[in-house]
C-alpha cells in the first residue's frame, strides 16, 4: 500500500498488486494517478500550485525519471534528509 495524506485527510492510496515491485515505472503511474486525485480533491492547492510533495529516498524516488516526471509536471518536490533511523517521514514536520 503507497499513501499519500496531509494534514487533512488521506488524499490517495494505491494499492500496490502482490508481486509487482515498485519500481520507477510503476511509481510514476502511482504519481499520474496521485495527480489526478489532487487535481480533484484539492481544486484550490491543484489551481495554485501550492501542493508539495515529500516522500523518502528510496531508488524509485529518487531515479531520474521519476525526478524528470515531476520537474515536468511542476510538482514540487520537498527533499527528505538522509536516512535517519529515528525519523519517520509523517514526523518530518
Amino acid at each position: 500500500m503507497i499513501v499519500f495524506f496531509n494534514i487533512q485527510e488521506i488524499v490517495h492510496v494505491d494499492w500496490v498488486p502482490e508481486g509487482q515491485t515498485v519500481n520507477q515505472v510503476y511509481y510514476k503511474e502511482v504519481l499520474t494517478n496521485l495527480r489526478e486525485r489532487v487535481r480533484r480533491r484539492r481544486p484550490e492547492m491543484w489551481k495554485n500550485g501550492s501542493w508539495v510533495l515529500h516522500q523518502d529516498n528510496a531508488q524509485a524516488h529518487n531515479s531520474l525519471s521519476v525526478k524528470t516526471f515531476l520537474t515536468k509536471h511542476k510538482i514540487t518536490m520537498l527533499e527528505h534528509p538522509p536516512y535517519s533511523p529515528d525519523l519517520a517521514q509523517c514526523d518530518f514536520f
